[in-house]
């Protein structure tokens, strides 16, 4: 009925030229039908009860952070931040993104720019000279060591210190290849994880995708009954507002206008329920004591037939009786009269009296009988029914009445419809929608460019095993170099004897330098160009990530100029991102506050005056009714009348009189009346008197059983006369009562009624309205996963796929560091494992000065010197 009410008023005003409020009354409705998307007809005006909190989406597993691929994040980050310790330049790339061609021509930018990299260049410069320098150094050493120098003589002076010196090689060459062998096992291990990484990286990716798509199909109910808010009260101020057209709003707008026909549609068992069960709180009564007046009736009427019925049956036997007892007397009559009867004619006075008078007249019966067959001729269960058709009437009677209002009101959602209709067919993209399609869009991309992918990350697998295994080579060189010398070298044998197991370890150790010589200088290209990626990106896109910095740069105007339009002025990136992983509801994120009085928006109390006008102005008449007319009235007072009236008493004399007849005694007269005549007379007496024993025998079988069963009619017919009298009463009293209350009271109830209806819908629909506020301020949209979504993209790129990159350049480059002592140790050491050409021996003869070299001990042999001998 609120419906019709708020339609009608629709109506009315728009007539009137003020069609905003007709709106903002129908938004109200219509957001809180939406809001809880099922309301039921109601019976009776009960407290209506707030629907359940809304239900949040499930949400996959948002992209962790593998906890193998940032084993070296410490040092790597330690060294980027000693590289480039200065924040995210947002002045520079402010300038890039505003004209990335004005900046190739403009020297200061370039000087900044230069300025901010400063800490790269370096490293770049490092890099250069040790990509130009180890060639170089390389060619020079071979020519050098060609010519016979730079320990390119195969011949090692055997010294004091010799022992010493390649001990302290020894532990050199292999403290450096220890370290590099780390570096090759950090390359390693960093190129297994930037796999696994980009292997988890579609599905994560897929993950974060559908999560944002379930945010936005999640929500979509609620954000568009907002935005059809909006449009309907025109906060066209905004952007947001252009969100409302899409067809979902409209599919949902016409299943709530739809609703709100349904219930117009009820109106008359809505409203027609609530002014029956006023009325019957009054007329049931009466209609009840009415059922047992008619109930009463039918019984006495009833009892009556029987006690009709056993006065005829009575009244038959005693005629009977009456005419033997008659023939009888005239047979003793005649014995009396007989001339032999001695002394007879004394008793002829005495046979007068016997006489049978079982009479029985009940002039009151008749009366009290025509009074009931008068009222149950009127028949009070048509009465009944008619009251009660008339109550099943109300509710057609409402609907009947308020037709008008109902149509007016369909008429006016139905405009509504194709208003809304009208809004859908316009050309305007929504963000929502725009979003869907931009996922789609993406997971389709993924699928489709994910077998380029898995096929390029395997070469790129293929090719960083292949670089870490060319380090690997110059490991297991100086490997073999540092066991294989120390096996077979003897310390006792020349140097031109040494073994071949020591001369293997020694040419080991010259292959490693020559590897490291060959491989260092390209592998340092490669960790330059992997180093100014990964270094850069940590720099510009991580570590501001990380710290904020990013969201922050993002706010400046003019970075994303499209996705900046969809949010008011006064809402940052990293306010919107902070909220989000507070889980905040939309209402609070986008400050929603700011631009929508919700409070105001779905006050319900503003509207109620009017509404109330324009359901008082529909009239509905409920003709008048006359629960019991005149004539039952006083047919029913006349039969009171007639139980006052009906008089038991005389009938009950009769029949005590009927029970006090004894034929018996008559006939024992006569039996000893007899015994003083002669024998003729006698036995003419005796037969006599044994037929008045045989009919007073008649009298006890017959009449005295007719008597009780008449006694009992009568008692039951008192009691339900005494009965009838009491319901009588309460019939006239409860009806007249009824009557009145009907005369006076029914137009006052159905306003009542209609007002308590209408205020009952709107206390519902203010209840609805006040959970749609909670709902909305506090439930609706809560967007953590845009957050999860952000954080899975860092970890997708930052944490997993970065990390992984930087700590392979920092392995390669930590090697090609270490490659440079690993060179000079593992050259001068293998002079001490190799097979030389010459010795100390060479060219000397035998009584020459000798070293001999004994227990590791090298011992000279002393030349004579010259004496001074004193005089």
């Amino acid at each position: 009925m609120v419906n019709a009410g708020l339609c009608e008023i629709g109506r009315s005003r728009r007539w009137r030229g003020r069609a905003g409020l007709f709106r903002s009354a129908l938004a109200v409705m219509l957001l809180g039908l939406g809001l809880a998307q099922t309301v039921h007809q109601q019976d009776s005006c009960s407290a209506s009860q707030s629907p359940q909190n809304l239900t949040q989406p499930q949400y996959k597993a948002a992209a962790k952070e593998d906890p193998g691929v940032g084993f070296l994040s410490a040092f790597v980050q330690s060294f980027l931040g000693t590289v480039q310790p200065k924040p995210l330049p947002s002045d520079l790339l402010l300038k890039i993104i505003a004209g990335p061609v004005n900046t190739l021509s403009d020297k200061e930018f370039i000087k900044k720019v230069l300025v901010h990299e400063i800490g790269f260049l370096v490293c770049v410069a490092i890099g250069v000279l040790y990509i130009v320098l180890m060639p170089v150094v390389c060619i020079f050493l071979a020519c050098c060591r060609c010519c016979g120098n730079c320990g390119g003589k195969m011949y090692q002076k055997q010294t004091a210190s010799i022992h010493c010196l390649r001990r302290t090689l020894y532990f050199g060459t292999f403290a450096t290849t220890i370290i590099i062998l780390a570096g090759n096992i950090c390359m390693f291990r960093s190129n297994e994880a930037f796999k696994m990484s980009m292997d988890r990286s579609p599905v994560e990716l897929k993950n974060t995708l559908s999560n944002i798509h379930t945010f936005f199909t999640a929500v979509p109910k609620a954000i568009r009954m907002i935005f059809f808010v909006l449009y309907v009260v025109h906060f066209d101020t905004w952007v947001l507002p252009r969100l409302q057209q899409v067809d979902h709003v409209v599919d949902e707008s016409y299943r709530t206008v739809n609703q709100v026909n349904g219930n117009l549609d009820a109106i008359g068992a809505l409203l027609g329920a609530a002014i029956q069960q006023h009325f019957r709180g009054t007329l049931d009564p009466a209609l009840h004591s009415v059922r047992r007046l008619n109930q009463e009736i039918s019984n006495i009427s009833v009892q009556l037939d029987k006690l009709n019925s056993s006065l005829v049956q009575l009244q038959s036997s005693s005629d009977r009786l009456q005419a033997n007892v008659t023939a009888v007397k005239n047979q003793i009559n005649q014995t009396l009269t007989n001339p032999s009867c001695l002394g007879c004619s004394n008793r002829t006075a005495e046979l007068e009296k016997l006489t049978l008078d079982t009479t029985i007249t009940f002039p009151s019966l008749r009366e009290f009988q025509s009074a009931v067959d008068k009222v149950t001729e009127m028949n009070l269960q048509t009465k009944i029914d008619e009251v009660n058709q008339y109550f099943r009437n109300i509710p057609q009677t409402v609907t009947n009445d308020t037709k008008d209002v109902v149509q007016k009101s369909k008429q006016a959602l139905d405009d509504i419809k194709k208003q809304i209709s009208g809004v859908s067919n316009e050309s305007l993209l929504t963000a929502l929608s725009t979003v869907s399609e931009s996922l789609n869009q993406v997971q389709k991309d993924i699928d489709e460019y994910l077998p380029l992918v898995e096929r390029a990350e395997n070469i790129r697998w293929s090719v960083c095993v292949a670089l870490s295994c060319a380090v690997l080579l110059v490991v297991l060189c100086n490997c073999l170099g540092l066991i294989l010398g120390p096996l077979g070298l003897s310390p006792k044998a020349d140097p031109k004897k040494r073994s071949c197991t020591a001369n293997c370890g020694g040419t080991f150790l010259m292959m490693g330098a020559g590897f490291s010589f060959l491989f260092s200088w390209l592998l340092m290209i490669l960790v330059l160009l992997l180093f100014l990626l990964g270094g850069n990106v940590y720099a510009l896109v991580c570590r501001p990530w990380n710290n904020g910095q990013l969201l922050k740069f993002l706010d400046s105007p003019g970075v994303i100029e499209n996705l900046i339009t969809l949010l008011p002025q006064n809402i940052k990136f990293s306010q919107l991102y902070s909220d989000c992983e507070k889980d905040q509801p939309l209402w609070t994120t986008l400050h929603l506050h700011e631009s929508i009085n919700i409070e105001d928006l779905l006050n319900v109390s503003k509207y109620t005056e009017q509404i109330q006008k324009e359901f008082e102005s529909t009239d509905i008449t409920l003709s008048s009714f006359t629960l019991l007319s005149t004539e039952v009235k006083n047919q029913l007072g006349n039969i009171s009348a007639k139980i006052l009236n009906f008089d038991a008493t005389t009938l009950t004399q009769q029949m005590n009189n009927v029970s006090k007849i004894n034929l018996n005694t008559t006939a024992d007269e006569i039996e000893t009346f007899s015994n003083y005549q002669n024998q003729e007379i006698k036995e003419e007496l005796h037969n006599e008197a044994v037929a008045l024993r045989r009919i007073q025998a008649d009298i006890e079988t017959l009449i005295f059983p007719e008597l009780q069963n008449l006694n009992l009619t009568l008692r039951s017919l008192g009691w339900t006369a005494e009965m009838l009298n009491g319901t009588v009463g309460e019939v006239l009293g409860r009806v007249g009562a009824a009557q009145d209350f009907l005369n006076t009271n029914t137009t006052l109830i159905v306003r009542t009624e209609s007002r308590s209806f209408l205020d009952c819908q709107l206390d519902y629909f203010t209840a609805y309205a006040d959970w749609a506020i909670l709902a909305l301020t506090q439930q609706v949209g809560r967007c953590r996963p845009v957050a999860g979504a952000v954080d899975s993209a860092e970890v997708i790129l930052c944490s997993n796929l970065v990390e992984s990159l930087n700590a392979f350049w920092f392995g390669l480059g930590w090697c090609m560091v270490f490659f440079i002592p690993s060179i000079i140790f593992s050259i001068k050491l293998a002079k001490y494992y190799r097979r030389m050409k010459y010795s100390d021996y060479d060219g000397m003869p035998s009584t020459s000065p000798q070293v001999c070299v004994s227990n590791n001990h090298i011992i000279m042999n002393h030349f004579p010197r010259a004496q001074m001998k004193m005089p």
